[in-house]
């Protein structure tokens, strides 16, 4: 099939990318390379080898014009929409952003669809708009009305577009929350990268909250492959459109990843204590029985063997001594 990937130079979007392309797709990719973190990553993992098929298109899908001529050019039979400005914390000092990607970006993602329909679009939601309120594990039936960041509230301001949307135009649409997503090539800003980062460095590691919140990793091979199965199964009916969690199906403490990568680097983490952040949720779990009982697939890598790996991947290509090693003379 001929596929989009928005966000393609991004951590998800570029691993699904690879995947699509080793399944004998035709993929075009698109990105605008903002510089919330280091570009170079950005541009790394496209350099790849596995990514030579990609046909990548630089552009803000934010721009009406941009993203109206990539649609009607285009003639795409499945979208995947990963493009966003991700980060909670961030979302505290550059909101406008936020409503410029989340909500203005995939706005125009929607008319491109609407205008130029496509069998499948699936979107990027998150499972930070369920807030702290919901019960635990989370269900896709939860209330979702109670976001403790401007990241959650902007993304589930998507789905009620991409609802509304799906009911007007008939367009068929599943929107993804991830549960936080880890793995080889992530993204410097989440605390795994960081905690890498730090310990290699024998710097001293932040615990928010003293490393008791909980979050349901998830292996970025594992959110590929429920992405990917999904693919085919649009919903059909008079409003098809709907929500699914992809996660591990488990929460574990900061301090427990922390543990695992020490094992993995085969180091000891200096740590200290810091309060919590506006922002953040204390726990999340995702129940992943929808996904399930439609794909049947279940999520299987375990920390243990997600950390090591994203260790491994770290020590040999983005540690500063890799990098270092890595310049001409």
């Amino acid at each position: 099939m001929r596929v989009l990937v928005t966000g393609a130079a991004g951590f998800i979007g570029s691993h699904l990318s690879e995947r699509l392309l080793r399944d004998g797709h035709t993929v075009v990719g698109v990105d605008s390379f903002t510089t919330y973190y280091d570009v170079a990553l950005k541009r790394a993992r496209l350099a790849r080898p596995e990514l030579s098929g990609l046909k990548v298109i630089e552009g803000d899908l934010a721009d009406a014009a941009f993203c109206a001529r990539l649609f009607a050019d285009g003639g795409f039979e499945r979208v995947y929409h990963l493009a966003a400005q991700a980060g909670v914390r961030f979302s505290l000092e550059s909101p406008h952003s936020y409503l410029h990607s989340n909500v203005t970006g995939f706005l125009n993602v929607l008319e491109g669809l609407r205008h130029h329909p496509a069998q499948h679009a699936i979107y990027a939601s998150s499972s930070s708009v369920y807030g702290d309120d919901s019960p635990q594990p989370f269900r896709e039936d939860a209330p979702a009305d109670t976001p403790v960041s401007l990241y959650a509230a902007t993304k589930r301001a998507g789905e009620l577009m991409a609802s509304s949307y799906a009911h007007l135009f008939g367009t068929p649409l599943t929107g993804v929350r991830f549960f936080t997503v880890y793995g080889p090539w992530g993204r410097p800003d989440m605390a795994y990268f960081k905690f890498a980062d730090a310990i290699l460095a024998d710097r001293p590691i932040e615990l928010y909250g003293d490393g008791q919140l909980a979050r349901d990793f998830t292996a970025v091979d594992d959110v590929v492959e429920g992405l990917v199965r999904l693919g085919p199964l649009p919903k059909v009916g008079p409003r098809p459109h709907r929500v699914l969690n992809i996660g591990a199906g488990h929460p574990v403490t900061v301090l427990e990843v922390v543990s695992a990568l020490e094992r993995a680097l085969g180091r000891s983490a200096k740590r200290r204590s810091a309060p919590l952040q506006p922002g953040d949720v204390t726990a999340t779990w995702a129940d992943t029985t929808a996904l399930e009982a439609l794909t049947g697939f279940k999520p299987s890598v375990t920390l243990e063997s997600g950390i090591a790996r994203f260790a491994r991947w770290f020590e040999a290509e983005w540690s500063p001594v890799a990098r270092s090693s890595q310049r001409p003379e």
